[in-house]
């Protein structure tokens, strides 16, 4: 736990008693400060209080007495409208922030040299920080990952000289975190994305761009044009910026040519990495990943050896393209976190000949966006509420069955894989869909998965069960 020690004889309002809004009001509390928590489930608030935890209801408090509103990021702040509590505390003139925040306090206050990676963008957020996170380790330092990939920041160790800091931000807790300053700071890349809580795109944007705008050192993906001006605009400012390209050739920064990244500096270009040998790190989306993890790991002193080493070593995020096993020719990928079109687009591009299994809970558009990589599918196996009109999408132009379920999705994927005889071919789980009318997740999706290619004969696995 990382104590908030900033906050020592202050009084503070909490709202949001989940998992990272119960770790904050105990490192709150064990800080010194005077944290009264709530929340709209009456569950939440018990197991609060049975953790500690002093609870009441925030509209019953003197708001003229609190110092810091402390939200957390599921919370709306600003749209489709603010919470009441936001609308409480800025009604009394208090500043309403969050737990990213509060690190970004206590590093200031306890450990300001630290080194410290915070990571954001629309797609690629998780397999960069992961894989920084891993380079990081890998090099033999005290590397530190949470945020929003799933550790609460502030369950993290508390900052002390020395200690690597890699911590994924979302839009929501970029928004609550107004003097965050990462020693690099990284925008992969803009697309429309939570707009029914940013209002509008260019919002949107604006958020993102305080992450970088803050840092000692700036990586940005210069392929989408919100990224590109924002590239510009912070340079101007006077940002030390990186950028980097899955597309095109820079004068300055990082690109990928093919499977090889190449860095550019001073009018000179060389090769700093090649991941054609690198399963985990297939495809363009992850050399635009890669090159931001090089970024990084270069502005906080990490050697290119080490850097290379930890890029070959990488065993890939859970639930995306995460290889899971191999039997004969046929590679079994595990891309459950794929929950739309456009998060499966990247796996479908990264294989020539595809046994597709995808459904689940149907996202706007289903997978109309898809159709330049229908003729990869070999087959296709529809699971889920979404079979009929996925099915209906494919037409004829992609050979599919209507499976039902992913065990029998995975059984006859695997037995038509296997008399492909065309060479190397995927099996690949990436539903396009939400996973909730058979799975309660993504994770446990991507965890049957696993489970049932490891029943399959003959199945050498690669992760284990």
């Amino acid at each position: 736990m990382i104590p908030v020690t900033t906050f020592k004889g202050k009084t503070v309002a909490l709202f949001g008693l989940g998992g990272s809004g119960l770790a904050t009001a105990l490192a709150l509390a064990a800080g010194g400060a005077d944290v009264t928590a709530w929340d709209d489930s009456a569950a939440s608030v018990e197991n609060a209080a049975a953790a500690g935890v002093k609870t009441g209801d925030l509209r019953t408090l003197d708001w003229t007495d609190i110092d810091a509103l402390v939200l957390s990021p599921g919370v709306s702040l600003t749209h489709p409208k603010p919470h009441w509590s936001a609308d409480l505390a800025r009604a009394a003139g208090v500043e309403v922030i969050g737990d990213v925040e509060l690190f970004a306090r206590e590093r200031r206050a306890h450990a300001p040299d630290c080194p410290f990676v915070a990571i954001t963008g629309t797609n690629g957020k998780s397999t960069t920080t992961a894989l920084i996170a891993h380079i990081l380790k890998a090099s033999g330092r005290d590397t530190q990952l949470g945020g929003n990939i799933g550790t609460a920041v502030l369950t993290l160790d508390p900052p002390k000289a020395g200690r690597f800091y890699v911590v994924e931000c979302s839009s929501y807790q970029i928004d609550l975190a107004p003097t965050l300053n990462p020693s690099a700071g990284i925008l992969l890349n803009l697309t429309p994305d939570h707009l029914d809580r940013h209002g509008s795109m260019e919002h949107y944007a604006d958020v993102k761009e305080r992450l970088v705008a803050a840092s000692n050192t700036a990586i940005v993906g210069v392929d989408d044009s919100y990224c590109e001006r924002i590239a510009d605009r912070i340079e101007r400012a006077g940002t030390k910026v990186m950028r980097i390209s899955k597309r095109s050739v820079l004068a300055d920064g990082i690109y990928a040519d093919g499977s090889r990244l190449i860095l550019a500096q001073a009018g000179a270009a060389r090769e700093i990495a090649d991941l054609s040998s690198i399963q985990t790190l297939r495809g363009s989306h992850n050399a635009q990943n890669a090159a931001a993890a090089v970024g990084a790991c270069l502005a906080v002193g990490v050697s290119e050896a080490d850097i290379r080493a930890g890029l070959a070593s990488f065993p890939g995020l859970k639930h995306r393209m995460q290889p899971v096993g191999r039997k004969g020719e046929v590679l079994f990928v595990n891309d459950s976190k794929a929950t739309n079109a456009d998060a499966a687009a990247p796996a479908l591009s990264s294989f020539d000949r595809i046994y597709w299994i995808a459904g689940g809970v149907p996202k706007e558009g289903g997978i109309s966006t898809l159709g330049d990589f229908f003729p990869k599918i070999a087959k296709a196996y529809l699971i889920g509420q979404a079979a009929p009109d996925f099915a209906a999408t494919l037409g004829g132009a992609v050979p599919h069955v209507l499976s039902g379920t992913l065990e029998r999705a995975v059984e006859d994927a695997a037995a038509d894989a296997g008399k492909d005889g065309a060479g190397p071919v995927a099996v690949l789980l990436s539903p396009a869909c939400a996973s909730f009318d058979q799975y309660k997740n993504f994770e446990v999706r991507g965890d049957a998965f696993v489970k049932h290619v490891a029943a399959l004969p003959g199945v050498s696995m690669l992760v284990e069960v």
